[in-house]
């Protein structure tokens, strides 16, 4: 097949207009870490910070919000385990979830073994 032959059966395709980088601060806020596709929701996307972390937190985007995207370079862990890392733009005033995962405990026990009077962060006579 003839490079005319090519060019005459390739389809068109719609060229989007380059955006300058430099504008997007005006209009956006950057965000960075290992993108994850959205267990339930394909119009969303997980963004998590530090995906190597034991204190890892994410956020959660619309995909509709985001305008540009960096590809960043990959990070790696002493195992090998290598993660996908992007810079991604999004709209100001966009709405947006913060989740910051936490074990469920006891704080009281937990002072309590560590030898930290209870009685000088809340009375113990109140039912907490």
């Amino acid at each position: 097949m003839t490079v005319k032959t090519l060019l005459e059966k390739a389809a068109k395709y719609e060229i989007e207009p380059y955006k300058k980088i430099r504008n997007l601060p005006a209009t956006h806020v950057p965000y960075t870490g290992a993108p994850q596709k959205h267990s339930s929701d394909k119009e969303k996307l997980i963004l998590i910070v530090d995906p190597f972390s034991s204190d890892a937190f994410y956020y959660e985007f619309a995909m509709a919000d985001i305008d540009h995207a960096e590809k960043l370079p990959s990070l790696v862990n002493s195992d090998g385990d290598s993660v996908t890392m992007v810079r991604i733009w999004v709209r100001k005033g966009s709405l947006a979830v913060r989740c910051t995962p936490f074990m469920v405990e006891d704080t009281r026990q937990k002072m309590k073994e560590a030898g930290i009077p209870h009685g000088w962060l809340i009375k113990e006579d109140n039912g907490l």
